[in-house]
C-alpha cells in the first residue's frame, strides 16, 4: 500500500493523475524535469527506487524533445529599440556571402578606425591648436593645413598596422609608399586624408576619401632592397583604372560622422554613434535619384570655363527652359559634403577644367575615381564631360581630370553640351 501511495505521488509529480484505476495523462513536463523527478524518487526510499522499468513505462510518460519542440525553442530575433546593425556586422555578412575576403575586411576596418580618429581631431581642432596652416606645401603646391599633415599620418599608421596593405598612396605624399609591415593581402590603398581642409577654420564640413585596389599581377612588390625598382612597381600598382576598384568610400565630418562605402554591391552608409564608438547602419542600399534640380559648381570660375560649359550652366538658370523653376545652386567647397548631398537628393556636382587648370583640378586617383565608383554603384554617373571617369588609366599618381558626377540624367544632359564640337 505504501509502495502504491508513493507511486501515485511520483505519478502526480511527473504529470500523471490516477483516478479509480484509470489513468489519464496530463501534458508532459519538459525534459528538464527528469533530473528533478529522479532526485525525488531517490529521496522517497528504496521501495520507490525499485519500481520496475515496465511499471514506469506504463505509468510515467517520458518527455522526449521532438523536432517541432526544438524548433519552437529556437530564439527568434525581433527588431526593437536596441537593435543595432554595425559596420563590423556588415563586414562579417559580406565576408560570409563571399563578396569580400578577410584581408579586405581588415583593411576597411583600419580605414574606419582612422576616420574615427580624424573625426575626433576635427571636432577638437579649435581647442587643440589644430587650425591654421602647417607652413608647408604638398606636391601640388597647395598650402597644407595642420590637420592635413596629422590626418595623413593617422591614415598611414592605421593602414600600415593592419598588415594587409602593400602600397599606400596619399594626396599629401610625393610618391606612393611601399609598406614593409604587410603580412598578407597586399592591397593598394589610395586616399585623400582630409578633403576640403580649407574649411576647417570655419567649422564647415570636411571629409576623407579612399579607394582600394588589388595588387597588379604584372608588378609584384618585391626586391625591397632596390629602391628604384620598388618605386617603379609601386607606381604601376597604384596607376589602375577606377573600374578595377574593389572598394571605395568616404567619411563626412559634419554634425555627425557618416561613413559611406561600396564593395561593388551597392552603396551603404553608417553613422558613428559617439556613445558606443561604433558605426551604425543608417543608409541601406543608397540610390541616387535619376534627376535632381540642384547643381554644385564653383561659379566664381565661370569666366574661365569653355563656352560649352558656360552654355550648360546658363541653361540651368533659364526659367523659360524649366517651366519657371530653374535649378538651385548649392556649393560648400568640400567635395565630400557636396557629393553626399547630391547622393541623397540628386542633382550634379562639377569641377570643370578652366584657363588656370587646363586638365582640371581634382585628382583622378584620390578623388574622382573613388567618387565615380560610388556614384555608379548608386545608379549615377561620373564623367569628365568627354569620357567615363572609371575607364581612364592614370598616367601619373597625381593626375588631374575634370569631374562631373551625380544623377544619371543630369550628367547625360551636361554631356549633351560638353561633347558638342
Amino acid at each position: 500500500m505504501a509502495t502504491s501511495t508513493a507511486a501515485q505521488r511520483t505519478a502526480q509529480r511527473t504529470g500523471q493523475v490516477s483516478t479509480q484505476g484509470r489513468s489519464r495523462v496530463a501534458v508532459p513536463i519538459c525534459a528538464v524535469a527528469q533530473p528533478f523527478r529522479s532526485a525525488q524518487v531517490s529521496r522517497a526510499g528504496a521501495s520507490t527506487a525499485n519500481i520496475s522499468q515496465a511499471a514506469r513505462s506504463s505509468t510515467i510518460p517520458q518527455a522526449v524533445a521532438t523536432p517541432a519542440d526544438r524548433k519552437s525553442a529556437t530564439y527568434k530575433r525581433t527588431p526593437n529599440q536596441y537593435d543595432l546593425y554595425t559596420l563590423n556586422t556588415w563586414l562579417l555578412r559580406e565576408e560570409q556571402n563571399g563578396t569580400i575576403d578577410n584581408e579586405l575586411a581588415v583593411v576597411i576596418s583600419s580605414i574606419a578606425l582612422a576616420c574615427k580618429q580624424i573625426a575626433s581631431l576635427v571636432n577638437r581642432a579649435g581647442i587643440a591648436n589644430l587650425t591654421g596652416g602647417a607652413g608647408e606645401q604638398n606636391i601640388q603646391g597647395e598650402d597644407q593645413k595642420k590637420l592635413d599633415v596629422v590626418s595623413n599620418d593617422v591614415f598611414k599608421n592605421c593602414l600600415a598596422s593592419s598588415g594587409r596593405t602593400g602600397v599606400i598612396a596619399s594626396e599629401e605624399e610625393d610618391l606612393p609608399i611601399a609598406v614593409e609591415e604587410t603580412y598578407s593581402g597586399n592591397y593598394i590603398v589610395v586616399f585623400d586624408p582630409l578633403d576640403g581642409s580649407s574649411n576647417i577654420d570655419a567649422g564647415i564640413s570636411v571629409g576623407s576619401i579612399w579607394g582600394i585596389y588589388e595588387p597588379s599581377e604584372d608588378c609584384p612588390i618585391e626586391a625591397m632592397d632596390d629602391p628604384t625598382k620598388m618605386m617603379e612597381q609601386c607606381v604601376v600598382n597604384v596607376c589602375q583604372p577606377g573600374k578595377d576598384l574593389v572598394c571605395a568610400g568616404y567619411a563626412l565630418y559634419s554634425s555627425s560622422t557618416i561613413l559611406v562605402l561600396t564593395v561593388g554591391q551597392g552603396v551603404w552608409g553608417f553613422t558613428l554613434d559617439p556613445m558606443i564608438g561604433e558605426y551604425i547602419l543608417t543608409h541601406r542600399d543608397v540610390k541616387i535619384p535619376e534627376s535632381g534640380k540642384i547643381y554644385s559648381f564653383n561659379e566664381g570660375n565661370s569666366a574661365m570655363w569653355d563656352q560649352n560649359t558656360q552654355d550648360y550652366i546658363n541653361s540651368l538658370k533659364d526659367p523659360k527652359a524649366w517651366d519657371g523653376k530653374p535649378y538651385s545652386a548649392r556649393y560648400i567647397g568640400s567635395l565630400v559634403g557636396d557629393f553626399h548631398r547630391t547622393m541623397l537628393y540628386g542633382g550634379i556636382y562639377g569641377y570643370p577644367a578652366d584657363a588656370k587648370n587646363k586638365t582640371g583640378k581634382l585628382r583622378l586617383l584620390y578623388e574622382c575615381a573613388p567618387m565615380s565608383f560610388l556614384a555608379e554603384q548608386a545608379g549615377g554617373l561620373g564623367s569628365t564631360g568627354q569620357v567615363r571617369v572609371l575607364d581612364i588609366l592614370p598616367e601619373a599618381v597625381h593626375q588631374r581630370v575634370p569631374l562631373f558626377i551625380g544623377s544619371k540624367k543630369e550628367v547625360e544632359y551636361l554631356e549633351s553640351f560638353t561633347k558638342r564640337q
